[in-house]
């Protein structure tokens, strides 16, 4: 899909969730395309919920190359998120609404339809046991100082450092796969 055409789909989701798409225009937020299903495998399943996590094939493998790894030198680290559909990602949003939260505010800690890195296949959120999950606490545990010295030899970097400049809110738990090819 071209870039006009993907742009022109936020543009028709966010309408269809009562958004002004202005409300995004002044960022200089990248899109993705929706990855196929038929590319994803089953990653990893949440042993509490039984929700199934998928990303790509090669993502996939990277994945567990990199948690045998953090395992191994005493660190363990599991996903709470990884593809999202354009669908998906609305839901998101729609939660954000019912709670009262202007758009705003939530397009600083969610990517609307269209502009998510989990829309690849590729992108993960990462936690460790005793952390709340996707909070700035991340980036103080010994999970996140691993992933800062490791993620990149297996692919991974995160994407939403300090200041970044999509204005997403730090992101410690968020890393997205990169083929080195």
């Amino acid at each position: 899909m071209r870039l006009a055409q993907l742009k022109a789909q936020t543009e028709q989701i966010l309408r269809g969730l009562h958004i002004d798409p202005a409300v995004i225009a002044h960022r200089t937020l990248p899109y993705f395309e929706d990855v196929s299903e038929h590319l994803l495998v089953e990653t990893e399943t949440d042993a509490d919920t039984g929700r199934i996590y998928r990303l790509t094939a090669p993502a996939s493998a990277a994945w567990h190359t990199m948690k045998q790894h953090a395992a191994a030198d005493g660190v363990a680290i599991y996903l709470v998120s990884a593809y999202r559909s354009l669908s998906y990602q609305a839901d998101l949003i729609r939660t954000k609404q019912h709670a009262g939260i202007a758009p705003e505010v939530f397009f600083t800690s969610l990517a609307p339809p269209g502009c998510s890195e989990h829309h690849t296949g590729c992108a993960v959120d990462i936690n460790t046991p005793g952390c709340d999950e996707v909070t700035g606490v991340f980036g103080e545990t010994a999970a996140f100082t691993w992933l800062q010295n490791n993620a990149a030899r297996f692919g991974f970097v995160m994407s939403f450092p300090q200041g970044n400049p999509w204005g997403f809110i730090y992101e410690p738990w968020h890393w997205c796969w990169h083929s080195n090819s």
